[in-house]
């Protein structure tokens, strides 16, 4: 199980591994925005993702690809609730509160996640 957090770095690499789904290091920072990072320091990256259970690897020889070892959903999960931890006590409902203060959701959207709700109980 995942339990740490990852740097804004290692997400944007994750991002682009969860997008091409492996390949090797040459590859994976082909895809990188600009500017790109240096070829070692991507690589130090990743190796430090696989280190915390992110990332694993297949080897051919001296190379190795890449790939997830943790899908995005998995990750989303851990994120959201860590944010959700740390910055609204532990409340789902102080969530919505902000996002509602905030001018992002409206009634309708209020009505739609109630509908959500209440057909996830009739399951």
């Amino acid at each position: 199980m995942i339990t740490k957090r990852l740097t804004k770095r290692e997400e944007d690499v994750m991002k682009i591994l969860w997008e091409a789904g492996k390949g090797f290091v040459k590859d994976l920072l082909k895809k990188h925005p600009e500017p790109k990072p240096h070829y070692n320091t991507f690589s130090t990256i990743i190796r430090g993702l696989e280190e915390k259970g992110y990332v694993a690897h297949n080897s051919y020889g001296n190379s190795h690809e890449y790939y997830p070892a943790v899908t995005k959903e998995e990750y989303r999960k851990l994120f959201i609730k860590n944010v959700v931890s740390d910055y609204f006590e532990s409340s789902y409902k102080n969530v919505v509160s902000f996002f509602v203060n905030e001018d992002k959701l409206n009634v309708d959207d209020l009505k739609e996640l109630i509908d959500i709700i209440e057909k996830k109980k009739q399951i």
